[in-house]
């Protein structure tokens, strides 16, 4: 018997979340065949098995998360391994102690009914706490028990096997919860009256799976990053035309035409091709180097029907416009379809947000981790500005970078963004 883990699947992932199990217990599992579907932060995957076998149990449902190396399931090899799940009669006489034996409870702790404990002629070994969130409790309610402080061992799981869940916490949760009250006070509200109510005519809808990670890594971004920004404006009117230029060519030929956005790519890979410790990624607090990306991989953010997904171009600096543009084409379709791979959409050292379709003139945006740096880019609006003694309408671009201040001063933020500036101003240099 071996347990089945989740397993790491993108650089940044910390838990997934179960799409869809192919195979339920009892079935025969071969090697290669596809276990489960598990949704990560990027995408969802495929999980081969790689070992052959009957599925006996599945640990964590459709729809439920679980972090990585929590077993999501047991597989029967027909080999006993003591990760697998022996009769209680079995773990009994392997630790001299009843399965459901109790635990004196700690001080404080409220007391849940348990099994009475049979009388034993050899004395009893203590099993650890966490070796007992592992055996008998699912991935929710071992998370929940370590946030509230919840002893596990004293409580009598109601599902199969004894298995606890979530249902079995209730009591527990609601004493935790009133203890903390009494220590600290009641926790302010968010809003001054409850949020789903008939006054407001609301509706809970739930988070998809992907909107759930987006919340949480954009949360930890914003609150761990000590963001600053910087905005510029360029005048764009030499850019706009060359697209006009560049577009008729592409048409006579028969190829696919180029927006601002493939050519704003190119500036931003030729400017940090300039400027490389801004292609760069901070470490931790315990660092003493940060990382330099010798690659230059820009993401592009896509809003699609499946939420924020940033795919990536690898290696921009050496693609041509019209490569750029091809291949940024491709991946927001597949964005639109969910069909990007985690290979699309990994190794970014940049990302570029564009709103400009919109009507946005200005926006900042929030870092993507591990990268340092994003730009924001809004529309490209015509303004009056004075050229020589004359007033003309020019059409003029604004971008802010949203910078991470640990390794990238305001200074070298100032740098590259007067080097996209001049790149947007003279964009001949971006198609020769």
């Amino acid at each position: 018997m071996i347990d089945i883990t989740m397993p790491r699947l993108s650089d940044t992932m910390e838990e997934g979340t179960i799409a869809r199990w192919h195979k339920q217990p009892g079935d025969a599992v071969n090697v290669g065949d596809i276990l489960v579907e598990i949704e990560t932060d990027k995408a969802t995957m495929d999980y081969e098995a790689y070992e052959a076998g009957t599925l006996a149990e599945i640990l964590v449902p459709e729809g439920e998360a679980a972090t990585i190396g929590t077993p999501i399931a047991r597989l029967d090899n027909g080999k006993a391994s003591a990760s697998s799940n022996a009769p209680a009669s079995a773990a009994s006489a392997a630790t001299d102690e009843p399965a459901s034996s109790p635990v004196p409870a700690a001080n404080n702790t409220p007391q849940v009914e348990v099994a009475p404990e049979p009388t034993t002629s050899a004395p009893a070994i203590v099993e650890s706490a966490e070796d007992a969130e592992r055996r008998i409790a699912s991935p929710l309610v071992r998370k929940l028990a370590r946030e509230h402080g919840l002893d596990l061992r004293q409580v009598r799981g109601s599902g199969p096997g004894g298995r606890i869940i979530r249902a079995d916490l209730d009591g527990l949760l609601a004493v935790a919860v009133a203890e903390a009250e009494a220590h600290t006070g009641p926790a302010m509200p968010l809003a001054s009256g409850p949020l789903l109510d008939a006054k407001r005519g609301s509706e809970q809808i739930p988070f998809t799976n992907v909107r759930r990670v987006i919340a949480r890594r954009l949360g930890e971004s914003a609150r761990t990053v000590p963001h600053f920004y910087a905005t510029a404006v360029a005048d764009a009117e030499a850019l706009v035309q060359l697209r006009r230029d560049l577009n008729e060519q592409l048409l006579a030929t028969g190829r696919t035409k180029v927006s601002l956005n493939d050519l704003l790519i190119r500036a931003c890979a030729l400017a940090l091709r300039e400027h490389p410790l801004v292609n760069a990624s901070y470490v931790n607090d315990a660092s003493t180097t940060m990382l330099v990306h010798h690659r230059i991989n820009i993401g592009i953010a896509v809003a699609s029907v499946n939420g924020l997904v940033v795919p990536v171009i690898s290696d921009a600096d050496q693609k041509s416009v019209s490569q750029l543009g091809a291949e940024a084409k491709q991946l927001a379709t597949q964005a639109g379809t969910k069909g990007l791979s985690l290979d699309q959409m990994s190794g970014g050292t940049f990302t570029i947000s564009n709103l400009g379709m919109y009507g946005i003139e200005e926006f900042t945006a929030i870092i993507n981790p591990p990268e340092s740096a994003i730009l924001a880019v809004g529309a490209t609006k015509r303004e009056p500005v004075g050229v020589g003694d004359e007033i003309v309408l020019r059409h003029r671009l604004r971008y802010t970078l949203s910078a991470d201040h640990r390794i990238i001063d305001g200074a070298l933020a100032a740098e590259f963004l007067q080097t996209l500036t001049r790149l947007i101003e003279s964009p001949l240099s971006l198609i020769v």
